[in-house]
């Protein structure tokens, strides 16, 4: 796939290219619990874990997947790789349309099929992020890294609502998967044509490993090992909420089934608006705060959140939580990833940010099959544990990040900012 260098590399491409892609995603996952629970017979013990399994299914593939794409992005530059990723939404969406009209085993086996297909695609996020490093100044990085946050909230802002409009519209459950392909189609045109390549032919590739040793590399790394490590049971435990949420909404609003998958897009909505809020501002509060700072905030908020929430039974209560929980989320990727940025050399951006992003997916793997199976124990087990988790991960990173014993950069043999500070 050829490159056309009289593109610029730009923010706004590259911003609206993730914000489309996580529309489609937002469209998805409210409605996949669901959808999945649905075809399941209702004397089936392992009904949770079960569930949790098929939402999983999407991470562990971008777990095996997402160093690869990152490595491959720092060797022939980051908008091939993002086509092909938004190619490959486009389809896995399809999928999951097609799955949507299928009952028992066979409409199972389609969705899983479906989001298996779209992990081994999802590239964008880490990608996207070692793009928004390479044209980034150290001083703006963690900032502009906002802007992934900010189309995240603004993703859940528009997808879980098109989603749920989609069914009141076309009254097809297969309609959102359908307008999601056609977003994620529209995002490879939008890609094609305008969007620029970040990584210059002559710049400089990063050493080949394979996957094991590049886990290793930077993991022994004594900073982006411990800034993995809150990224990943951070993410833990938004994931358990993110899983099992829609059933929770179901549990608290018994009685009410009629037009519930609406409402619970319209949940996820509200916390979108909330996230989009926060990103907005991220960048001033990095300013004020400083990146560990605001890793800590985020962690105490969204471990208060996790833990009211099975406890909020009417509409105000949860919104209120709900927000809680937005704010949490909105203010920690951006610092972490900033910081997992700025502790890389410019030629392994993509890697670096590719093992995080593995290793994101490794806890998207394992928190909706530990959070479905607690919940058909009881509803508060997973966000009970999970706010427990992320408050002692809050004083883990005030300790490590925060404190005296934080580790330094000493030692590296670059200037983290060098190449970001010709291309901004």
């Amino acid at each position: 796939m050829a490159v056309d260098m009289n593109r610029k590399p730009s923010l706004l491409v590259i911003f609206l290219s993730v914000f489309i892609d996580l529309i489609g995603f937002g469209i998805v996952l409210p409605l996949l619990p669901g959808y999945a629970e649905d075809n399941f017979r209702p004397d089936f013990s392992a009904k949770g874990v079960a569930i949790g399994g098929i939402i999983a299914s999407f991470s562990l593939m971008q777990f095996l997947f997402a160093p690869a794409w990152g490595k491959l992005s720092d060797r022939i530059g980051r908008r091939p790789v993002m086509l092909v990723s938004n190619l490959g939404a486009a389809g896995s969406y399809s999928l999951f349309a097609i799955a949507s009209s299928m009952n028992g085993t066979t409409g199972l086996i389609w969705i899983l099929a479906s989001r298996i297909f779209a992990g081994i695609c999802g590239a964008n996020l880490s990608v996207a992020s070692a793009y928004i490093a390479d044209i980034s100044p150290p001083e703006k990085r963690s900032a502009r890294m906002g802007l992934i946050g900010m189309a995240f909230g603004l993703g859940f802002i528009f997808g879980p609502a098109l989603g749920a409009f989609s069914i009141e519209i076309f009254h097809s459950k297969q309609a959102p998967g359908w307008v999601a392909a056609s977003f994620c189609a529209a995002n490879f045109i939008l890609g094609w044509f305008i969007l620029g390549e970040s990584r210059k032919p002559n710049s400089e590739h990063v050493v080949a490993r394979p996957k094991l040793n590049q886990w290793s590399h930077t993991l022994a790394q004594p900073k982006l090992g411990l800034l993995i490590a809150v990224f990943f049971f951070a993410t833990f435990c938004f994931t358990c909420f993110e899983s099992t949420f829609p059933l929770l909404a179901k549990h608290q609003f018994a009685g009410e089934e009629k037009n519930l998958n609406n409402r619970i897009g319209y949940l996820f909505t509200y916390a979108g608006v909330i996230a989009a809020l926060v990103q907005g501002v991220i960048g001033k509060l990095v300013k004020k705060f400083g990146e560990p700072n605001l890793i800590f905030i985020s962690l105490i908020v969204f471990a208060i959140g996790l833990a009211t929430l099975p406890f909020a039974t009417t509409l105000p209560e949860i919104l209120v939580v709900l927000a809680l929980l937005a704010i949490g989320s909105g203010l920690n990727r951006p610092p972490v990833f900033g910081m997992i940025s700025l502790s890389s050399s410019p030629h392994e951006q993509g890697a670096n940010l590719g093992v995080a992003q593995s290793f994101g997916s490794l806890a998207r793997i394992l928190g909706p099959i530990f959070a479905g199976g607690l919940f058909f124990i009881h509803p508060a087990l997973p966000y009970l544990i999970c706010g427990g988790i992320a408050l002692a991960t809050a004083f883990f990173a005030w300790n490590y990040l925060c404190g005296k014993g934080a580790p330094s950069d000493k030692g590296k043999d670059f200037k983290p900012g060098a190449e970001g500070d010709k291309l901004a």
